[in-house]
């Protein structure tokens, strides 16, 4: 078969890595680059680390608002699939490029499989979440990493093609927990288990200055390290709110530019706690088991908040400093989210339907 992969951003590339290696065993494996992260860290960093191959097809799509990205996209990767003209279409996640890919893919009548299906937060408001009920709504295949997730898309009537593969990111952290290096924390002044890590990124924070000024006096009144690798959006908007040099003042506070994913996972392994607004970081913290602070008010990934693991705060100064002093659960996490055979299940998946369509 001739498979092509649409991806955009950091957790896609990460999830792309080892179907790639499953996919090339047998087929013709066409992997088109959005351009929706471009910056090095945020992109190219990651096909070096996890050993992907150059893009097929880089579209430089670049940034925007949302429908412009997402046209944009649209109109490239239509391009891209007519000249290619692939036997099925992969898209990943939630974001404007799994949406534009389902979406070209769906009007030249190519299947689509949707990798992480049947998430919800049932929060519409949020532009993820409508990327992924329109995603699920047009795959064929629906690749759900969890039995919940499955649920959900049973909810909405959708029942054919459904398929519980696991996620292929815990198939990535279960390889590369042995290279996680214990000594990277030092590199930011702090020490092994003994620092907050912080990320900030999505619209809804990122794009709003109250709920900033109110994560940054959280944080500020921390009294413990905080490692906070700064997205290029956010880092713009403090800049020019003028809240950066607050941080920049903090000597608790670490500041740094985004990191490679093995640089990132290990400061995730050796945190004493995650606080983010990612879904993928809160899945990856609680894979590590390792406590999270969401500083959102719902999540898609809710197993996570079992046990105490993972506590939603919103972008609430009391809540977020409170959670972030609470102590470690004594349970233990009751989810591993996936194995080393994630992507295997997922192309004998891409099979099996395309051999019931021949």
């Amino acid at each position: 078969m001739r498979i092509a992969s649409v991806v955009g951003a950091r957790p896609q590339f990460v999830k792309l890595a080892p179907l790639h290696r499953e996919v090339v065993k047998r087929h013709r494996h066409i992997i088109v680059h959005t351009g929706q992260h471009y910056d090095y860290k945020m992109s190219q960093v990651f096909f070096e680390e996890l050993s992907i191959p150059e893009p097929d097809h880089n579209l430089g799509v670049g940034s925007g608002s949302h429908g412009e990205q997402t046209g944009r996209m649209l109109s490239a990767i239509e391009e891209v699939f007519m000249r290619e003209r692939p036997d099925m279409v992969l898209v990943y996640g939630d974001t404007n490029s799994t949406l534009a890919g389902a979406l070209a893919a769906t009007k030249l009548l190519i299947p689509v499989a949707h990798v992480e299906a049947g998430l919800r937060s049932y929060r519409r408001g949020m532009p993820e979440e409508i990327n992924r009920v329109l995603t699920d709504h047009m795959s064929d295949l629906l690749l759900c990493p969890t039995e919940l997730a499955m649920a959900n898309l049973e909810k909405e009537g959708v029942q054919k093609g459904c398929h519980l593969v696991g996620d292929p990111m815990a198939q990535v952290l279960l390889e590369i927990e042995p290279l996680l290096d214990p000594a990277v924390p030092e590199r930011f002044g702090t020490r092994r288990g003994g620092y907050v890590l912080a990320t900030i990124h999505r619209q809804e924070n990122a794009d709003s200055r109250e709920n900033m000024e109110s994560i940054i006096e959280a944080m500020l009144e921390y009294d413990g390290d905080i490692v906070l690798p700064l997205h290029p959006r956010t880092a713009k908007n403090l800049r020019s709110w003028g809240a950066l040099s607050r941080l920049e003042a903090a000597g608790h506070i670490k500041l740094a530019e985004p990191q490679g994913f093995l640089a990132f996972t290990s400061l995730e392994r050796h945190a004493r706690m995650v606080m983010t607004d990612s879904g993928g970081v809160q899945k990856e913290a609680y894979f590590f088991r390792v406590p999270c602070v969401t500083v959102r008010d719902e999540t898609e990934w809710v197993e996570t908040l079992e046990g105490g693991w993972n506590v939603l705060t919103g972008a609430d100064k009391v809540r977020i400093a409170a959670a972030l002093q609470r102590p470690r659960p004594k349970s233990e996490p009751t989810l591993t989210y996936g194995d080393k055979h994630v992507s295997q299940r997922i192309v004998e998946c891409l099979e099996a339907l395309m051999a019931s369509r021949s």
